[in-house]
């Protein structure tokens, strides 16, 4: 595999409903490139990941642990793992989750 990956080149897949998924897996970390559809949400939930959450472009209201805020380009969050965390998109966006481990549910 090259050092350099065209994200564009990569094969997405829908994971939750308007969430559309491009992923990169490092061997340590996963990083996924998403899609997201204005006014779909992704319901509360949590993982064993440690989590990074980006938004590349557009507005996406993120809710960490009954906390909420509006991410726009340059607002990051950082979740740590198992902890209760959900959101929506209120523009469409493009957002970047970075996972600690790598999120085997994410490869395809």
């Amino acid at each position: 595999m090259s050092a350099f990956v065209y994200t564009g080149d990569l094969p997405s897949k829908e994971i939750v409903k308007g969430y559309h998924a491009r992923t990169i897996h490092t061997g340590t970390m996963t990083f996924v490139y998403w899609t997201v559809e204005v006014g779909h949400a992704i319901p509360m939930h949590s993982h064993q990941h440690e989590q990074v959450a980006h938004v590349l472009s557009g507005k996406f209201e993120l809710t960490v642990n009954g906390e909420t805020k509006v991410l726009e380009p340059g607002l990051v969050a950082v979740i740590p793992p198992h902890v209760l965390h959900g959101g929506k998109a209120i523009t469409d966006c493009q957002l970047l989750d970075v996972f600690y481990p790598e999120r085997d549910d994410y490869k395809f």
